[in-house]
């Protein structure tokens, strides 16, 4: 662990029992990525879609969290910043093709929707209760609670959206879940940006006082 600029210490990462878990995690959100985007072409769903993208930034931003472990707190900063900006446009494509689909929406196949929705369900809570002990850290460890709790969150909502096709025979259900998750992307992505910025500046802080 490391402190920074005379506050608490926060996680930094620097565990290899934390690192096994990443590997893990980056396994199962990569295969579920490609799991779901193909799910939901099949069944023509914009919630699937956008809870796949959010597979694949997890993927991402474990993989960006192992390769910083161990390195200076900019740098592990800067990685944050990164990750941040990621989800941020990922939350802006999801708002946008939503959107678009709200004027050339068809009916989502509402069985494939909830048997994906279900499995993805199941892989995220497994990666959630893996990474649950490691949830309070520096911004780049948050980062990976904070898209962890996001998937689990999202994969419950594509479950209503199913339910609410099923159960309406329209794709509305489907396109309001895509939004919502669109909007948790855009949340998630403010609160990184906002720790890994003040992170920043007490870094440069502490360099100042230290010249």
């Amino acid at each position: 662990m490391a402190g920074c600029c005379g506050h608490d210490a926060k996680f930094d990462g620097v565990s290899d029992d934390y690192k096994k878990r990443l590997w893990i995690v980056i396994a199962l959100n990569a295969t579920m990525f490609f799991v779901e985007m193909t799910a939901g072409h099949l069944a023509k769903s914009q919630a699937l879609q956008a809870d796949a993208l959010d597979f694949a930034g997890d993927a991402l931003t474990y993989g960006i969290s192992l390769a910083v472990i161990g390195a200076s707190l900019r740098a592990r900063t800067n990685a944050a910043l990164f990750k941040g900006v990621s989800l941020l446009l990922m939350g802006l494509w999801v708002f946008g093709s939503t959107v678009y689909r709200v004027f050339y929406a068809g009916v989502p196949t509402a069985e494939i929707m909830g048997i994906v929705g279900f499995l993805a369900l199941l892989t995220n809570l497994a990666s959630v209760m893996l990474l649950v002990r490691f949830k309070d850290g520096d911004a780049n460890v948050r980062s990976v609670w904070l898209c962890s709790r996001n998937d689990a969150i999202g994969n419950v909502a594509v479950m209503f959206a199913a339910v609410g096709v099923w159960g309406t025979a329209t794709g509305w259900p489907d396109l309001i879940v895509a939004t919502i998750m669109a909007g948790l992307f855009l949340s998630s992505a403010f609160q990184i940006v906002r720790q890994a910025l003040e992170e920043r500046r007490e870094i440069t802080q502490h360099e100042h006082e230290a010249a």
